[in-house]
C-alpha cells in the first residue's frame, strides 16, 4: 500500500519504469501494490496519475497512493519542499478525475489550510485518507479522524513527535480504532521495540507493514534519485545530503520475516498481506 520504487525504477517516471518497479517487488513478496508517487508539479503529478491509472490491474499495480503533495514542510521528509501546497479541491478533482476511480489513497496532513474539506471530499469518493508528513495537534488529527481519514502514514517517521503536555498526531491514530497503522519494519525506520510497543497497544489487526521503498530496493549502494531529489545509500540506507532517511531499500519478503521473529508466522502473514488490503479496499 506504499511503494515508490525498486530494481532501479521509480513509479511515475513513466510506463516502462513502472513495470520495472511492479516486476521487482513482484519478486521479491508483494503481489499487488499501490504505486506511491511523491511530491510533483501539478502537471507533472497528473501525467504520473494517468499512466498509472491505464496500468492499474496489470503488472501488479492495484492503484495509485499520492503522498503528496498536501504534506507539511516541517515534515516533508525526503519530498522537495519547494512543491508542496496546501490543499486545492479543484487540483484533488482534477487528480481524481485522471485517476478514474485508481486513487486509492490519499496522504495528508492534517493540519493545513483546506484539508479537511479535502478529506471529507476523498473519503466521498471512497479513496483512502491518510493522516501523514504533519505537524498536526492531537485535537487536528481528532478532526482529520472524524472527516474520514483511516490510516496513519507510516506512524513515527516524518511527524510531529509525542510531548506530554501536546500529545500530537501518534496517541490521536493509535487510539482511534478505525485508523490502520503504517510502520515501515526495516530495521532503519523504526526500533523493534516501538513494532512490539504498538503492537501491545492497538493488537495485530490494526497494523499495516509497508516497505516504503525507493527505487534503490534490490540496487547497489550508490546515487540515487527520490523524485527531484539526490538519494545516497549505503549499507542500504537511504538518504538525502543532509541525513534525511529517503525511503527504504527493503522488500515486503524482508518486512515478513522481520514480523515473523517478532509476532509470529500468522501474525506476520495479517500485517504485510490481509491488513493492507482491507485498509485500502483491494
Amino acid at each position: 500500500m506504499h511503494v515508490h520504487g525498486g530494481g532501479g525504477a521509480s513509479f511515475g517516471d513513466d510506463a516502462d519504469a513502472n513495470r520495472v518497479a511492479a516486476a521487482w517487488h513482484g519478486a521479491h513478496g508483494t503481489d499487488g501494490m499501490l504505486a506511491s508517487l511523491v511530491t510533483l508539479a501539478p502537471d507533472d503529478l497528473l501525467d504520473a496519475v494517468r499512466v498509472l491509472a491505464d496500468m492499474t490491474g496489470t503488472e501488479g499495480i492495484a492503484g495509485i497512493h499520492l503522498e503528496g503533495p498536501w504534506l507539511s514542510p516541517r515534515y516533508a521528509g525526503a519530498h522537495d519542499r519547494k512543491l508542496l501546497r496546501e490543499p486545492d479541491l479543484a487540483e484533488l478533482k482534477r487528480l481524481l478525475d485522471a485517476g478514474d476511480g485508481h486513487i486509492a489513497m490519499v496522504t495528508i496532513a492534517p493540519e493545513l489550510p483546506g484539508a479537511l474539506p479535502a478529506i471529507e471530499l476523498l473519503a466521498t469518493r471512497g479513496v483512502t485518507v491518510a493522516v501523514g508528513h504533519t505537524d498536526a495537534t492531537y485535537e487536528q488529527t481528532l478532526q482529520a479522524i472524524s472527516a474520514g481519514a483511516t490510516v496513519a502514514t507510516h506512524l513515527f517517521n516524518a511527524m510531529r513527535p509525542v510531548h506530554h503536555r501536546e500529545p500530537g498526531p501518534i496517541p490521536a491514530l493509535l487510539e482511534s480504532p478505525a485508523v490502520t497503522i503504517e510502520l515501515i519494519a526495516d530495521g532503519v525506520h523504526i526500533h523493534p521495540a516501538i513494532y512490539r510497543m504498538v503492537l501491545a497497544t492497538v493488537g495485530p489487526d490494526r497494523i499495516a507493514l509497508v516497505t516504503d521503498a525507493m527505487c534503490a530496493a534490490g540496487m547497489p549502494d550508490g546515487a540515487y534519485q527520490l523524485g527531484q531529489l539526490p538519494v545516497r545509500v549505503a549499507g542500504g540506507e537511504a538518504r538525502l545530503p543532509d541525513g534525511t532517511i529517503a525511503g527504504s531499500t527493503a522488500s515486503m519478503a524482508e518486512l515478513y520475516r522481520f514480523a515473523e521473529t517478532q509476532a509470529g508466522a500468522r501474525i506476520a502473514a495479517l500485517q504485510t498481506s490481509v491488513n493492507p488490503r482491507r485498509a485500502v479496499g483491494i
